[in-house]
């Protein structure tokens, strides 16, 4: 697994949270994933949607791409297609992916990297793995996030962020034996690159073989971990977590500004985890707001949604092939 490894070591700590003053959140219901293909045929797991969704907001779709080894020609991607109020965030683990939107956004996605589209009032894109990876087959290995926007922001501008590997913000658990990588959000004050419209926090983390990760989160957060591959135990209660599980941890009783996260890794992995248990920590404020949604749109209103179609249908949503104009960044909402 490179996505973006590193000796603990050598890192920044994460601050040991005392044990009388936290309120260590528990484990509410523990998912197991759904299996289910998508685009032009690759398989996915999925878990959620599927569970009540006010459990995950601000978050729409979490999409679990592999580990998968390809033979030569059965990689799979996305062809062209629209999306409009809300947000896909894909991190590419291992191997990679080619992205392409209406705005001139794109790239090759690989080892660690991730690729932030804010859909927002409206883009097409397509997703492929590159003509390599195709011919020669390979390891693959990703996920996708829907993040969704607030009524505010669903009409913003559609822009685009390439957070290269090296650009993660970096971490070690108290102890120096995990590794902690902050996509985006902020943990005890150190900030990851992804320029959010809704406050999330979204990490990876490699805890070690019998090692138990603790993590300050805000109050007003909801609390999801994911198991990409490997075993351990989620909240001081040790619910199991399997790969392809998603512990949801219960909201917060407490008055400060923080609650406790904690998460502890089996003594014993599976060979294709010897590094560590592989997770994603998810959270944000949530919205709140109603949803309407109906395929690749994720609007507040049946109306809203329509019109969605008809824009599309009537071009407002790019034109394809791309056109090759400079597209909004991140970088630019400063400007």
């Amino acid at each position: 697994m490179p996505a973006v490894m590193a000796d603990p070591l050598t890192l920044p700590r994460l601050p040991v949270p005392s044990a009388t003053d936290t309120d260590w959140r528990r484990v509410a219901k523990v998912v197991t994933a759904n299996r289910q293909l998508e685009g032009e045929g690759f398989e996915v797991r999925r878990p959620f949607p599927g569970m009540d969704l006010s459990l995950a907001d601000p978050f729409l779709l979490l999409d679990h791409m592999g580990a998968v080894e390809y033979a030569p020609g059965e990689a799979r991607g996305t062809p062209w297609h629209p999306h409009r109020g809300f947000e896909t965030v894909t991190y590419i683990i291992d191997g990679a992916f080619q992205h392409q939107d209406t705005t001139g956004g794109g790239g090759l996605i690989s080892d660690g990297a991730t690729q932030w589209m804010t859909a927002a009032s409206g883009i097409q894109h397509i997703e492929q793995p590159p003509p390599e990876l195709v011919a020669k087959g390979g390891l693959f290995h990703g996920v996708q996030l829907w993040v969704n926007l607030p009524r505010s922001q669903k009409w913003v501008p559609p822009r685009y962020q390439d957070i290269k590997a090296q650009d993660v913000t970096l971490l070690a658990s108290d102890d120096g034996s995990s590794l902690v990588r902050v996509i985006a959000g902020s943990v005890a004050g150190h900030d990851g690159p992804g320029v959010t419209y809704t406050p999330i926090n979204y990490l990876h983390a490699t805890v070690a073989p019998g090692a138990r990760l603790a993590l300050p989160w805000p109050r007003d957060f909801n609390a999801l971990v994911y198991v990409l591959s490997g075993r351990g135990t989620a909240g001081v209660e040790q619910a199991g977590l399997d790969e392809g599980q998603l512990a949801v941890f219960a909201g917060s009783h407490h008055r400060g500004e923080t609650d406790g996260l904690v998460v502890q890794a089996a003594e014993r992995q599976p060979v294709a985890s010897a590094n560590g248990w592989e997770i994603l920590v998810l959270g944000g404020l949530p919205i709140r707001e109603p949803i309407a949604r109906y395929g690749p749109f994720v609007m507040n209103t049946r109306d809203e949604i329509v019109q969605a179609f008809e824009d599309f249908q009537a071009g407002r949503m790019g034109t394809v092939p791309a056109e090759q104009v400079p597209h909004r960044s991140a970088a630019d909402e400063s400007l």
